[in-house]
């Protein structure tokens, strides 16, 4: 009974303290963090809504291929020939289970300019190269297409590494190249309306667009682009030191892109159609998400200029502070739901009732915000659903019945309780490992490049895509493996575009 006692005075002392000015403004602070998420989603669901409006309207008036464009006079043959070249550019890691699939999207692209894809690995040895060759040799006569050999890095990340490999091999002629991640599904449609932008507003240093996670979970508001296209005379030239700064000890090609717009006042965009359905590995484990997250992290650790360092400082307090301000709230409703529990079981402790109801007013706001922000998160999600599918008439029918919004919950908690964790161990250790590959930051560059040879982790983290030999039998789905999943794709991004 005494420690019975003991754990009624600690909850209702802390529900106490919790309604106290300091505890109510974190409490309310937690409620706009809530609402200007929620906030964030129904515009960035209003411009997708919009979209899809303009195609259906298209579509009612004739043009039975709004997917590709909504003007159907821009696939005349005189237009058609008068596109400009695209490369696209793929580094490729790894082979899993979604990989053909979503290399078949992308090379059977209806963009009717001239169009080559190079994808790039670093040996010969990568299961990805004899898997993507033999893809190739089914669409030899169809796509021009090739697999480029890089040789491993020494200077830069991996992955920049087979990007600028790409770009020199690229067609002398391309006006634009893509990079593409690829563990992502394109829509026919998508390389065509990207270079049309381009065209239409020739001051676009970057286009850049973001994934719908699939299958089974949330969805995120950490800015990790999926792609970028840029104009090709940019690496050409090495304008603003586009190569030079992204080959001198670059780990992130999207910071480092990110930092040279920021820096020479270029124009990032990313049109509204950029939403590209992004299947997870479904062995995806614990272990795994926390090194994508740890990655996610480590990409503030990484600069190019002192301006980029304080910004990337900024940024890195900013996301610390709002998250422990989102899920502080929720440890605080959780001790005055016990507190108000724990009082209805007594009879002489009336003194103390203020305190605990107080908190279930507090406690019960939290609750409306955090309604709100999911119907928002949900609505956003059906949206981005059906412009998915409308992008893509000829694939499978996308649903959100795949999408589990207990554990959309519980990996906005856990993700944002982990996301100061993992910056702090990024900050402090300076490296981390990609893809079997360790990387060394000294003064915000790649300064040591360590591989494992095999001797480290098998299998990418989200994609679950095999690093070395063939495939082995899946472990078994779990509860935790379930949360994993729901946390990777929290990570990923909802991009408030206005």
């Amino acid at each position: 009974m005494s420690s019975l006692g003991s754990l009624d005075a600690f909850l209702f002392s802390a529900s106490r303290a919790f309604c106290g000015p300091l505890g109510i403004f974190v409490q309310i602070q937690g409620y706009l963090i809530c609402l200007t998420l929620a906030l964030g989603w129904a515009c960035a669901a209003y411009v997708r809504r919009r979209e899809i409006r303009q195609m259906k309207e298209s579509m009612k008036s004739g043009n039975s291929f709004a997917f590709l464009c909504h003007d159907i006079n821009d696939l005349e043959h005189s237009k058609q020939a008068n596109l400009p070249r695209v490369t696209v550019v793929m580094p490729l890691k790894g082979f899993g289970e979604h990989n053909l699939h979503n290399w078949t999207t992308q090379i059977t692209s209806l963009y009717g300019g001239p169009l080559e894809f190079l994808f790039v690995v670093d040996s010969t040895e990568d299961p990805a190269y004899h898997a993507v060759c033999r893809l190739l040799s089914n669409f030899k006569d169809d796509v021009d297409a090739k697999v480029v050999v890089a040789g491993p890095s020494t200077t830069c990340s991996q992955k920049i590494h087979n990007q600028l490999v790409g770009v020199e091999r690229m067609h002398k002629d391309s006006k634009y190249v893509l990079f593409l991640d690829d563990d992502v599904r394109l829509h026919p449609g998508s390389i065509g309306a990207l270079a049309a932008e381009m065209e239409k507003n020739p001051e676009i240093f970057i286009q850049t667009g973001y994934p719908l996670d699939l299958p089974s979970g949330s969805l995120g508001s950490y800015c990790i682009y999926e792609y970028h296209m840029m104009h090709a005379d940019d690496f050409r030239t090495d304008r603003h030191g586009v190569v030079s700064e992204l080959q001198d000890g670059g780990y992130s090609d999207d910071m480092t892109l990110a930092a040279i717009a920021g820096a020479h006042k270029r124009l990032i965009t990313s049109p509204p159609v950029a939403v590209f359905p992004h299947p997870l590995a479904s062995d995806l484990t614990f272990p795994r998400y926390w090194n994508y997250l740890r990655k996610q992290t480590f990409v503030l650790e990484s600069y190019a200029t002192n301006v980029n360092w304080i910004m990337n400082r900024a940024l890195f307090s900013t996301h610390c502070y709002l998250s422990l301000g989102f899920v502080t709230p929720y440890l605080m409703a959780v001790v005055h739901i016990a507190a108000a529990l724990r009082l209805h079981s007594k009879e002489n402790l009336l003194e103390a009732a203020f305190y605990p109801y107080t908190g279930l007013l507090l406690a019960g706001g939290l609750a409306i915000c955090t309604v709100v922000e999911l119907l928002s998160m949900w609505n956003l999600t059906r949206i981005e659903v059906q412009l998915c599918n409308m992008l893509s008439p000829e694939a499978p029918p996308l649903s959100l019945n795949t999408y589990n919004w207990c554990l959309v919950f519980i990996a906005m908690l856990v993700d944002n309780g982990l996301y100061p964790v993992s910056a702090f161990r990024s900050h402090f250790s300076q490296s981390i490992n990609w893809s079997g590959i360790r990387y060394h930051l000294k003064n915000g560059k790649i300064h040591k490049i360590e591989r494992s040879k095999g001797k480290g982790p098998k299998f990418t983290d989200l994609g679950g895509k095999h690093l070395y030999g063939k495939k082995g039998a899946p472990p078994r789905l779990s509860i935790l493996g379930s949360l994993s999943r729901s946390l990777a794709q929290w990570r990923q991004p909802k991009k408030f575009d206005v």
